[in-house]
């Protein structure tokens, strides 16, 4: 058995092989994009809750007679507190529904910008339909490959179709 501390030279250059691995993975351009993509996104989500806290839910809540959302909840302890900011400086356990519909109207907004932005996406990433690779013998329609003169199946001289 080897009882010398020091790592051996294959030991080495396999860790010097994973972490140079590990540094071609991650400089490759999908995890760089990832990356971007994710700091773009927190800084996109951010953005969206402050456009619902501060801009959409106020007018919401004073046409529905002046509620803020983000104080409708439901006290669990039973003792009876002047706001949701005094429920919660005294620790009372309470259902924040107010703050879970902020959240789901965060999250309908996001979802409907992504979706507006990935559509026409898409519509440049459909591709062409791939050309085909067999056809149909016009006598015993069994499916061939594309480029057969005879039908293996029934023995038929194919007509070669003429390019248009």
């Amino acid at each position: 058995m080897n009882s010398n501390p020091v790592p051996n030279s294959d030991t080495v250059k396999g860790i010097a092989g994973v972490l140079k691995e590990f540094k071609e993975f991650t400089l490759r351009g999908n995890v760089l994009d990832l990356a971007i993509a994710f700091i773009i996104g927190t800084a996109f989500g951010r953005i969206t809750t402050s456009l619902v806290n501060d801009i959409i839910m106020p007018p919401i809540g004073l046409v529905l007679g002046r509620v803020n959302f983000a104080n409708l909840y439901i006290n669990l302890t039973g003792k009876t507190y002047a706001s949701f900011a005094d429920a919660q400086t005294a620790g009372a356990a309470t259902i924040n529904y107010g703050t879970f519909l902020n959240t789901v109207i965060d999250f309908i907004i996001v979802a409907f910008v992504l979706f507006l932005f990935l559509k026409p996406l898409n519509r440049l990433q459909r591709q062409a339909p791939a050309a085909p690779t067999t056809k149909e013998c016009p006598y015993c329609f069994s499916t061939i490959p594309i480029k057969a003169v005879r039908c293996p199946q029934c023995t038929s001289d194919l007509i070669p179709e003429k390019a248009a």
